[in-house]
């Protein structure tokens, strides 16, 4: 087994360096430039925004925006193929019989589907089709979703295809057991779940810990602290929140929150009572001469490069991810989120569970902290409820929303389903405290650095 501490062997990789033996392998020359300049795309695509029709943003943001207001009708028709398929795969596969939860998903998709069906057709009850409901709910999240994500995903190939992850992996591993309390391979689960998707983090989690390279603690802190939701996602919170202007100072504070807070949590019950001795801690972490770190960083990257293959294929393979992923979470965002409005609207469902978060809504300084409470409570339905739900607050509501939805990781519509399907020992309970300590010290920590900011001009 490779020691994962040691950068002069292989990181445990197995998205980007297991590949068939046939396939051809790069020169070092052509594979360096391959890294460079999908490494480039990929930042330009991301990070760099560009002002189009007096509208300054990302690129692909723009492209999706041009989807959605030019092309509405193909967009809509293609959307609705993705739920189509989304609604139906798991019936057809049989994946709904496997527990309660895919049960109870499935039928949300469904009826997720069926909800989006006659709000376009026009038939949908009065009370679903006042403006904040179903045609918010369809035009400004489902539909932008739908084609973010699969965008998203394509452009991420640039990211994650080429070495450049690995790089990032092996530089992030000096500080990951100081900081984090887990071993340095983990910096891949993060990595890997920050510009790609949870469910690639969690699976690469699961399968490390089925191995024996995580201790149950580690395998916690990783699923719950790492495996947020991807830089895509984020774009639509962004949007939603009106925060686009601000995309570099959004993303990168929200990326540090997030990190910092699961420091905090792998530090405090319940996760620092899980058992850390259920593997060989000292063979597994045992160092050797680690040399130059960064050309380690750097061979390993142009490695990866060198093994890439065909570039169509690792392009194709992360869009149709991109659509798998957006079919399934479509039509279950329609129908949790719906339902999430209609508790919020009807019910005093948050009210109650905001008067838990209030106290610390007013500590963060937010405009109007009982109201901010209520709406980041509903993240534990579905991430992007807060979005919505806050979406008209003052700037410095709408910034800490924006970082709980990302920072709280965990919510019943897709993340608590899908760590409940890995075998890593997380209940629902353990989730449920785990959920609130993160959102408690994310809305502290938002709300300080939200103040810094607004003082220095970053936002405005």
């Amino acid at each position: 087994m490779n020691d994962p501490h040691n950068i002069n062997s292989a990181m445990p990789s197995e998205v980007a360096l297991n590949q068939p033996a046939h396939e051809p392998v790069l020169s070092r020359g052509r594979a360096v430039i391959q890294l460079i300049i999908f490494s480039i795309i990929g930042i330009v695509c991301f990070f760099i925004p560009f002002t189009i029709n007096d509208k300054s943003t990302i690129l692909f943001d723009h492209a999706s925006k041009f989807l959605v207001t030019e092309m509405h009708s193909v967009s809509v028709f293609l959307l609705f193929l993705m739920m189509i398929y989304g609604a139906f795969k798991p019936i057809v596969t049989g994946k709904y019989k496997e527990s309660l939860t895919d049960i109870v998903l499935t039928l949300a998709k469904v009826a997720g589907l069926i909800l989006g069906a006659i709000y376009v057709m026009g038939m949908a009850p009065d009370v679903i089709m006042t403006p904040d409901m179903m045609p918010f709910l369809f035009e400004k999240l489902a539909l932008p979703v739908g084609m973010i994500v699969p965008i998203g995903a394509l452009i991420l190939a640039a990211l994650v295809g080429f070495g450049l992850l690995e790089m990032i992996g092996v530089l992030l591993q000096p500080i990951m057991k100081p900081i984090w309390r887990t071993p340095g391979s983990s910096a891949i689960d993060a990595v890997a779940s920050f510009v790609g998707s949870y469910s690639i983090g969690l699976l690469i989690t699961n399968r490390v810990y089925l191995k024996g390279m995580y201790s149950t603690r580690e395998a916690m802190i990783i699923a719950t602290g790492f495996s947020t939701v991807s830089a895509a996602f984020m774009v639509i919170v962004a949007k939603t929140l009106g925060l686009m202007e601000f995309w570099n100072v959004f993303f990168w504070s929200t990326l540090v929150i997030t990190f910092l807070v699961t420091a905090i949590t792998a530090r405090i019950p319940p996760i620092s009572m899980a058992a850390d001795d259920d593997i060989d801690v000292e063979a597994r972490d045992c160092k050797t001469n680690e040399g130059n770190r960064f050309a380690a960083a750097l061979d390993l990257g142009i490695e990866t490069s060198r093994r890439a293959g065909n570039i169509p294929k690792i392009f194709w393979d992360n869009f149709r991810d991109g659509l798998e992923m957006a079919a399934a979470i479509v039509p279950s965002i329609i129908a949790v989120g719906l339902a999430g409005l209609l508790l919020d609207k009807f019910t005093p469902a948050f009210d109650i569970l905001g008067l838990l978060l209030y106290p610390f809504t007013w500590l963060a300084g937010v405009g109007d902290p009982m109201e901010a409470a209520k709406g980041m409570s509903a993240g534990l339905a579905e991430m992007f409820l807060p979005a919505l739900l806050l979406s008209e607050a003052d700037l410095m509501t709408r910034y800490v929303a924006g970082v709980v939805s990302i920072s709280s990781v965990l919510f019943f519509s897709a993340m608590i389903p899908c760590v409940l399907a890995t075998k890593i020992p997380l209940s629902i309970p353990k989730m449920l405290v785990i959920w609130f300590e993160r959102t408690v010290f994310s809305i502290l920590i938002a709300g300080a650095f939200g103040h810094l900011a607004l003082s220095m001009g970053w936002i405005f």
